[in-house]
């Protein structure tokens, strides 16, 4: 054998020493792969290893600026509360780490700790009113039962109108009605202003007068409220047919194409529509209940069906 050849064989040798053998086929054949995390053989297929743990982040960064910005400890911001949730706060629970209960010298100590960490948390009479509209914004929230992003939205449109002073000569629950209404309206939310007044502190004039002033002077731009997006809500209520509530949005869009909406509260539109569609597909809805879910009049419901009926030239099959 020639020294070449002897060469070329211990670099061989080393190479296969390096690199992990399959314990089965004994054969440097071990691969990765990465969508079901493992670690095969590529010739017999023994698994040598499966689901490691990854303890890396669950977001990439592709530059430091990124790595910076989405690096966090703890829970996410938010715009909710007042300190944008950095704050720490002590359980009501008087126990220990390991759930036992602690003395009654240690249960005095915790009250005046949660005391004085109640009045630290606001240093000034801004930061108080501040926590208070946000409070509201939140209650009124829970009670109309919308979405976690509109309640987000109504209190950046708070803090918005607080930093551009629109609050100095209005009270504190008007503003923060108003913003709440305001983030129903952008975020397409459909919560007539009856709905909002029926759990705010103050009246439905109010609530208006200040909603169109805040929208014109932090120049937020509504669309008009769309009828037929109170349909299905206003349908699931009612508990009509599936077929009513299609006949109700093919009305409300037939209608609105001619302009008839114009001028006319969304939510009656809404109810209108609803019974003329049950009066069209012969399934017997009360004025009264579509009235009392839409929040509106018998008289208002009994005007814009005949309305609708009219510019749409169909008529039910039936008197009613």
């Amino acid at each position: 054998m020639s020294r070449s050849t002897i060469h070329r064989v211990e670099d061989e040798t080393q190479e296969k020493e390096g690199e992990e053998l399959c314990p089965d086929c004994e054969t440097a054949t071990i691969v990765q792969d990465p969508d079901r995390g493992e670690r095969v053989c590529r010739d017999c297929g023994l698994v040598l290893s499966e689901d490691p743990i990854d303890y890396g982040p669950e977001w990439r960064a592709f530059n430091a600026q990124e790595h910076d910005q989405l690096s966090r400890v703890g829970a996410p911001l938010t715009q909710s509360m007042h300190d944008r949730g950095l704050t720490t706060t002590i359980d009501w629970r008087n126990r220990d780490a390991k759930g036992r209960s602690m003395s009654a010298d240690k249960h005095g100590q915790l009250h005046r700790l949660r005391v004085w960490q109640e009045r630290i948390r606001t240093k000034n009479a801004g930061e108080r009113n501040l926590k208070y509209a946000l409070s509201e914004i939140d209650r009124m929230a829970s009670a109309l039962g919308v979405p976690k992003p509109v309640k987000e939205t109504a209190s950046v449109i708070y803090r918005r109108a607080l930093e551009r002073d629109l609050i100095r000569g209005r009270s504190i629950e008007g503003v923060a009605t108003s913003s709440l209404y305001t983030a129903c309206r952008k975020e397409d939310i459909p919560r007539s202003l009856e709905e909002v007044t029926a759990v705010a502190r103050v009246d439905q004039r109010e609530i208006g007068r200040t909603y169109r002033y805040i929208a014109d002077e932090l120049d937020i731009n509504l669309e008009p409220t769309d009828p037929s997006q109170f349909v299905p809500r206003f349908c699931s209520e009612l508990d009509v047919g599936t077929e009513v509530e299609s006949k109700a949005v093919d009305i409300i869009r037939e209608t609105t194409a001619q302009g008839l909406h114009s001028g006319k509260s969304p939510t009656g539109f809404a109810a209108a529509a609803i019974y003329a569609a049950g009066l069209l597909c012969d399934e017997t809805i009360p004025q009264r209940a579509v009235a009392e879910t839409a929040q509106t009049t018998v008289v208002t419901v009994r005007n814009r069906y005949r309305e609708q009926l009219e510019a749409i030239d169909e008529q039910p099959k039936a008197a009613t």
